[in-house]
């Protein structure tokens, strides 16, 4: 807990891009004033909200299956309460809604329905979010425990969300088999170690559209997510980068400068 708050600290007075500060691509300016900075709530996030506040007040249990903390194929089996798992799993509202506008500024420079990935699904509260912006946008997403997927199925039902792709298993197989094509954003909330990051990113970054963008979750999480987030930076793939402390962007497009922006979100 004492290195989180120190990190936080650092990252809070070192973000001197926070308002675009130093970043000459124009595309990129643009993102950080109408993605990062935009604090407007668009029609939807009223009733997603909504979805987590019921959720943080379930008490129901359920076969709550951990594939990340197990190291077996069959992963590990806890009772849970859903209001447990909404508590410590569910992304926080400012990130999510980030999110959203990311897919919306990418679609609207795109011009077309954009494909997107979410690895570990949870409840589906950010899913619902990555989903919302456009019906015609295809949304796959990968989630491990079954009983956690059917709470998120219901969630998006309830908000009318169709355009949802989901996959049950351990995303150690499921990610090979359904990123299937080429990828405009890939969000990475599974698995918080060195090994299954890097593993999953650099599958991901080639199949990455040239204004593609990976969202990787909890990057100052622990030690070990910083060195992943490091090493993801130091990718040749990845040609700029913007820590936004929760979680990282990666971007790939061959056209930008090597460079690597501190954000206050």
């Amino acid at each position: 807990m004492l290195r989180r708050v120190l990190s936080y600290l650092w990252h809070f007075l070192s973000a001197w891009n926070t308002t675009g500060e130093g970043i000459h691509s124009p595309y990129l300016f643009e993102l950080v004033r109408f993605v990062l900075r935009d604090r407007n709530a668009y029609y939807c996030f009223s009733d997603i909200e909504r979805r987590r506040e019921m959720l943080l007040s379930c008490r129901d249990v359920l076969d709550y299956v951990d594939y990340g903390s197990a190291g077996t194929p069959e992963g590990k089996h806890i009772e849970r309460r859903v209001c447990d798992i909404a508590r410590g799993h569910l992304e926080r509202a400012e990130v999510a809604q980030m999110l959203f506008r990311l897919v919306n500024f990418i679609g609207d420079h795109e011009g077309r329905p954009l494909e997107i990935l979410e690895l570990g699904t949870s409840l589906g509260v950010t899913t619902a979010y990555l989903a919302a912006v456009d019906s015609r946008n295809r949304v796959v997403t990968l989630e491990g425990s079954e009983a956690v997927l059917r709470v998120a199925a219901d969630v998006w039902k309830a908000l009318n969300i169709e355009n949802i792709e989901s996959h049950q298993g351990n995303i150690d197989d499921t990610l090979y088999s359904c990123a299937r094509g080429q990828l405009d954003i890939v969000y990475v909330d599974a698995n918080h170690t060195y090994e299954a990051t890097l593993r999953y990113v650099q599958f991901l970054l080639p199949r990455m559209t040239e204004k593609g963008v990976i969202a990787v979750d909890d990057i100052h999480y622990s030690a070990e997510m910083e060195q992943a987030w490091e090493a993801l930076k130091a990718d040749d793939r990845v040609t700029t980068s913007m820590d936004l402390y929760h979680v990282g962007l990666l971007f790939v497009d061959p056209h930008y400068l090597k460079r690597h922006y501190k954000i206050r979100l």
